[in-house]
């Protein structure tokens, strides 16, 4: 087992390079939190496609990266993990800190020697081992479950001939086993084969919103799929981290920093906060 950096998911200024499977995960995968919005912002509802004319939008993705990338630097794309580690590790993030799932796949990770030990183990056993990553009982199901199932459809545990399928089909296998959703997906397939897939967090999913790039009534499955089509495939992975940056740093849930956001020019929200 090498280091890892809907169908219901489990409920309850330097050069940004996303480390290789030697450094620490560094992601937002965290629960949804509400998003406040004044009635006075326009949302515009997309179609399938990106619009023809992004003047209909006040920050399309090529100005919302042009203008972050100066801000937070560019970001760089490298494989960090093979793809059966990036998918349950993501599942330990669910509903807790990168921080405490880590923990949790290196105590799983010393203590099984293959992933095969990890789907014989007893159940209660393993939710003791990985009981500092939360919700222990439900994941350590939920992670034997994935993994019978993979071995089942796949005859073993590597993942790595989802990158020669269409995205489309890549994600839709994926999202098949017991819960994996929209996001746990597209994380796996973006950051362990460097597919362009949009996973959807808390930030970009606010961001977002507050751009107008997704309208008031998506949810945050569909702002998948939306995303995804508006960005450029060669830009999903950018688009993503950026946002990410982005509202950690200046487009905060509460008090965003609008004065010093490098998008406000062309952010319809900015008059529903104060500087």
């Amino acid at each position: 087992m090498s280091r890892p950096c809907c169908t219901a998911e489990i409920s309850p200024s330097s050069s940004t390079t996303v480390p290789s499977s030697g450094g620490r995960p560094g992601r937002a995968i965290r629960t949804h939190s509400r998003i406040s919005r004044s009635p006075s912002i326009e949302w515009l509802e997309y179609p399938a496609t990106a619009p023809k004319r992004w003047s209909e939008v006040k920050a399309d993705p090529s100005f919302v990266i042009e203008q972050l990338s100066a801000a937070y630097g560019p970001v760089v794309w490298s494989p960090r993990l093979e793809p059966i580690d990036e998918l349950i590790f993501t599942v330990l993030t669910q509903h807790t800190s990168d921080l405490n799932a880590e923990r949790a796949f290196q105590k799983m990770r010393g203590r099984y020697r293959s992933w095969e030990e990890v789907m014989a183990a007893r159940p209660e056993e393993l939710a003791e081992v990985i009981r500092t990553g939360g919700l222990a009982n439900q994941k350590s199901v939920r992670i034997q479950q994935i993994l019978f199932e993979i071995r089942a459809k796949a005859g073993g545990f590597d993942l790595r001939f989802l990158g020669l399928m269409p995205l489309p089909k890549a994600k839709a296998w994926l999202t098949a086993l017991p819960g994996v959703g929209p996001k746990t997906a597209a994380v796996t397939l973006a950051f362990s084969l460097g597919m362009p897939a949009m996973p959807v967090d808390t930030h970009i999913y606010r961001v977002a919103g507050r751009l107008g790039l997704i309208r008031k009534k998506t949810s945050v499955d569909d702002a998948h799929d939306v995303l995804e089509r508006m960005v450029p495939p060669g830009d999903v992975f950018r688009f993503h981290v950026l946002l990410i940056q982005h509202g950690r740093k200046t487009c905060r849930a509460r008090s965003p920093l609008c004065g010093s956001c490098a998008l406000s020019a062309r952010c319809p929200a900015r008059r529903s906060f104060k500087s």
